[in-house]
């Protein structure tokens, strides 16, 4: 270790391998060697995986790493269901430490079931000593948030829990909060329960800008799916609309599009981390009703209107170089169509060619620069909502021409047809719609009549669509992207301490 350490101070180079990491850790620590300990931080945090990231976050506890301590935990906190079933380490944990990961709100958990089974989990790894831990440990699993089913079949009847008499009021508490739920008008109030309070989000949708009242707009608005609500989180720097959204590499990128003055080439990325915003290279052309995708780390944008003609032309654009590039053409001239990426391909669908609504989609090959056909929808759309789901391209909605839509159809690329999904509750054009926690979601746009706030899910699994909480704002034209893992997740959802 010594040799490394004296052959680093005349090189600036050391080489950190597993088998000496944690040696060369310590010895750098005891002679303030700040960069070797850097290098092994940086080893470390890149080789953080379920099974050894509780180990270390332990050893952190010895040596003054504070940003790997930081990192580990987080990792610890966003990976704890598989953590839980799959490591040694997490059967390792003490009482303490063990409280110090559940109690936190951003714990990413789906479902409150999982903490509870998996508190039972670490005691039966060690029962004699550890079963008298359950009333500590189950005020800090909030079972307001489990079904009553599951309060009483699993937790009230389980051996554990019926051996400790300080349990029985824990629970009698938890029974009162889902009740205070489903009778209380105001969420908000029924919330302020800890027992009740939602973890954060791990993942959460932003619907961005779009044109509300006879205005674009710049606000931006973030879906809490666990508390079921809407935050008014930022505002673009200037008002847009019809314009593609897309998160990639940490940024919110914002293309083409218009304000009440201008057809947009430029693109705008805003950094949720940091709250910024940032200019990025324009395209070679102003796109308003602009179809934007992701692939492979590049931007698509595709189609749209650059104020005189509808467009068929498309590029593509490379954030390592901050340029743009085009891409072969279209068949089809469209505008107010929607795109999105399956099996390595671009698939975009509908839209407006300057006299009617299409029916038609193709999807665009990276590899051979090639745009082919595919088998028509059952109606034209524009004004359209597409993403993959489940393995297929679904479209929704849109304008037919005539009426604005609320039929779905799911495109199999396998048998290269369509078929159709139940309907939307709210017919609807120039829409947000994007996946999250294996639900479609589809936010705000024109019903025909006028532009409306609300939003709706799709859930596969029931072939239904729900209702959920309305936008704070009445919106068309805007765009949705998914944003996930942010070090300030917080500033995106609900205040959990007034709930």
């Amino acid at each position: 270790m010594m040799q490394l350490i004296i052959e680093y101070a005349y090189t600036q180079h050391v080489p950190v391998t597993e088998d000496n990491v944690e040696q060369l850790l310590q010895a750098a620590d005891q002679f303030c060697a700040v960069g070797i300990v850097q290098a092994c931080c940086d080893f470390l945090e890149a080789q953080l995986c379920p099974q050894n990231c509780i180990g270390i976050w332990k050893f952190t506890d010895t040596y003054f790493c504070p940003d790997l301590r930081h990192r580990a935990f987080r990792f610890i906190l966003h990976n704890f269901e598989e953590i839980g079933r799959t490591s040694e380490e997490f059967l390792e944990l003490s009482l303490n430490q063990l409280c110090d990961i559940i109690e936190r709100d951003d714990l990413n958990i789906k479902h409150e079931d999982v903490v509870f089974d998996l508190v039972l989990h670490w005691i039966s790894h060690s029962p004699k000593e550890r079963k008298p831990y359950i009333s500590m440990l189950l005020p800090k699993v909030r079972m307001g948030l489990m079904s009553a089913d599951f309060i009483m079949n699993n937790v009230k009847d389980n051996s554990v829990v019926k051996d400790s008499n300080e349990c029985k009021p824990i629970i009698i508490n938890a029974m009162r909060a889902r009740c205070s739920y489903n009778t209380s008008k105001s969420a908000k109030h029924a919330q302020s329960n800890p027992l009740r309070r939602p973890r954060l989000p791990h993942t959460v949708l932003l619907a961005i800008g779009g044109w509300s009242g006879s205005n674009p707009t710049n606000a931006i608005e973030s879906y809490d799916m666990r508390a079921n609500c809407w935050v008014n989180v930022s505002h673009e720097e200037s008002p847009r609309a019809y314009h593609g959204a897309v998160f990639l590499n940490g940024f919110v990128y914002c293309i083409g599009g218009r304000d009440n003055m201008e057809y947009f080439s430029s693109v705008r990325k805003f950094d949720p981390a940091a709250l910024t915003w940032h200019e990025a290279a324009p395209m070679h052309c102003c796109r308003c009703f602009v179809s934007v995708t992701e692939l492979d780390g590049q931007i698509y944008a595709m189609g749209g209107f650059d104020g005189y003609v509808r467009l068929n032309s498309a590029e593509r654009y490379n954030p390592e170089t901050n340029q743009w590039s085009f891409i072969a053409p279209m068949h089809e001239h469209r505008s107010d169509a929607s795109a999105t990426t399956l099996h390595g391909k671009v698939y975009i669908c509908g839209g407006f060619n300057g006299e009617d609504c299409l029916f038609t989609a193709e999807f665009y090959m990276p590899q051979t620069n090639q745009w082919t056909m595919i088998t028509p929808m059952s109606s034209r759309r524009s004004g359209v909502g597409v993403t993959v789901y489940g393995g297929e391209v679904f479209v929704v909605g849109g304008f037919d021409g005539v009426n604005r839509l609320r039929s779905v159809d799911a495109y199999d690329p396998l048998t290269n047809s369509w078929r159709a999904v139940p309907d939307m509750t709210t017919a609807r054009s120039n829409f947000g719609i994007e996946v999250l926690d294996n639900r479609l979601f589809v936010v705000g746009g024109f019903n025909g009549f006028t532009t409306t706030f609300y939003a709706e899910c799709y859930d596969e699994r029931t072939d239904e669509w729900s209702n959920i909480h309305n936008m704070g704002f009445f919106r068309s034209a805007l765009s949705c992207c998914v944003v996930a893992g942010l070090p300030n997740m917080s500033h995106y959802a609900a205040p959990r301490d007034t709930m």
